[in-house]
């Protein structure tokens, strides 16, 4: 818009700079009314229906409710190609490099397939309500184990107190792949350091004191009975058989809880130590 000029000398000039100022403002102005049609386009929904999203209801919370850790058995090239263009992937990976890296590969909001069949408390669809994450290690070769390293273990407590805290998963709810599948899975295998994560409040762990007790308990007057071990591992979230004997199925429980609880020997029997840590288990 050119200049008016309503008079001359100075007043010529300070009309001059406020028509300026004036026609500035009305361009942002449509500037800024522009930005909120194109916002409240981008909120419509679909093939353009009006959605009202002002008022957000207070009973609510996030769909997931699990954490699952895993390792992926591989380096971490094959590890990134595995789990980004093969049928099978993982919301996060954390490398095995000096200063290792996080990948996340999988929005939070969308389910990876990374639980396979499983169950944990009932729920068979680990998928749909859990937040997976696998660790660059080799896990078994043979008898021998790969150790996770220090720095790997510091960046999964991060995250893992990240996704916790904002998902609020609850401390029995963050569990292995070993806890959920039993009976074909291992990892992330008895070098995990559990009781290490739970101490910085990430997941859960027994009453030490009271699992001496009951241990000395079992020793003088006998163990539990298998009907009662069953009743107790699937009180603790495991998938147990309810056979009244201690099958094969029965003792890769065994097995998969010690991992866990016992990391020192899983060998799927279940002695008094084990019975004992069991019952102490919140």
């Amino acid at each position: 818009m050119p200049p008016i000029f309503f008079a001359v000398g100075r007043k010529k000039t300070t009309v001059t700079l406020m028509l300026r100022k004036t026609t500035m403002y009305a361009r942002g102005l449509l500037i800024a009314c522009a930005a909120m049609l194109l916002a409240a386009c981008g909120a419509r929904g679909p093939a353009g229906l009006d959605i009202d999203r002002s008022i957000v209801a207070k009973s609510q919370n996030s769909r997931v409710e699990f954490l699952v850790v895993h390792y992926t058995s591989l380096n971490n090239e094959a590890s990134l190609k595995v789990l980004s263009q093969n049928n099978v992937s993982t919301h996060y990976l954390i490398t095995n490099d000096p200063a290792p890296r996080v990948y996340q590969l999988v929005d939070e909001s969308r389910r990876a397939w990374h639980a396979g069949e499983s169950e944990w408390f009932g729920r068979s669809d680990m998928n749909a309500g859990s937040i997976g994450v696998e660790i660059a290690n080799h896990g078994r070769d043979g008898d021998t184990w790969e150790p996770y390293s220090p720095a790997q273990i510091e960046i999964a407590a991060t995250l893992f107190l990240d996704i916790i805290k904002r998902h609020q998963i609850k401390p029995f709810n963050v569990v292995g792949h070993s806890d959920i599948a039993p009976q074909r899975k291992i990892d992330p295998g008895p070098l995990f350091p559990w009781k290490e994560l739970a101490l910085k409040g990430i997941g859960r762990w027994y009453n030490e004191a009271q699992a001496k007790t009951y241990e000395q308990e079992f020793l003088r007057d006998g163990l539990p009975d298998v009907p009662w071990l069953q009743q107790e591992l699937s009180r603790a979230g495991y998938k147990t058989p309810r056979t009244g004997v201690l099958d094969k199925a029965t003792t890769n429980v065994v097995a998969a809880f010690q991992m866990h609880y016992r990391p020192a020997r899983y060998d799927g029997q279940p002695d008094a130590e084990t019975l004992a840590i069991l019952r102490a288990l919140p």
